[in-house]
């Protein structure tokens, strides 16, 4: 059974940083895809950063380019975000999903990412 814990979420000021963990546990993850999503009340939920099983490839939401880093270690089977310059905007519960299937030359859809964690909240405050 696919298990994935996210942690790292908090409060903290427009400015501040940042830094979210994921860890997997319950298959073997080489090959998959990992992402960040996250979803604010009343809002669609968006693709934030996805990143492949070797850290080769790296998507990021037009929102966050230049702000937050996707990256992992697969001797953990952890993903993370570096979220740096955060607003109020960035306010949202963040998911750490995983695919079983590669990243290619385009960012998956959501429908791809077949198990998803329970979510960490991130509040900036203004």
């Amino acid at each position: 059974q696919v298990q994935l814990v996210e942690s790292g979420g908090g409060l903290v000021q427009a400015g501040g940083s940042l830094r979210l963990s994921c860890a997997a546990s319950g298959r073997t993850f080489t090959g998959t895809a990992m992402a960040w999503f996250r979803q604010a009340p009343g809002k669609e939920g968006e693709a934030v950063a996805q990143i492949s099983w070797d850290g080769g490839t790296t998507f990021y939401a037009d929102s966050v380019t230049g702000r937050f880093t996707i990256s992992n270690d697969n001797a953990k089977n952890t993903v993370y975000l570096q979220m740096n310059n955060l607003k109020p905007a960035d306010t949202a519960v963040y998911y750490c999903p995983v695919s079983r299937g590669g990243l290619g030359s385009q960012p998956l859809p959501t429908y791809k990412y077949n198990y998803w964690g329970q979510g960490t909240q991130v509040t900036v405050s203004s």
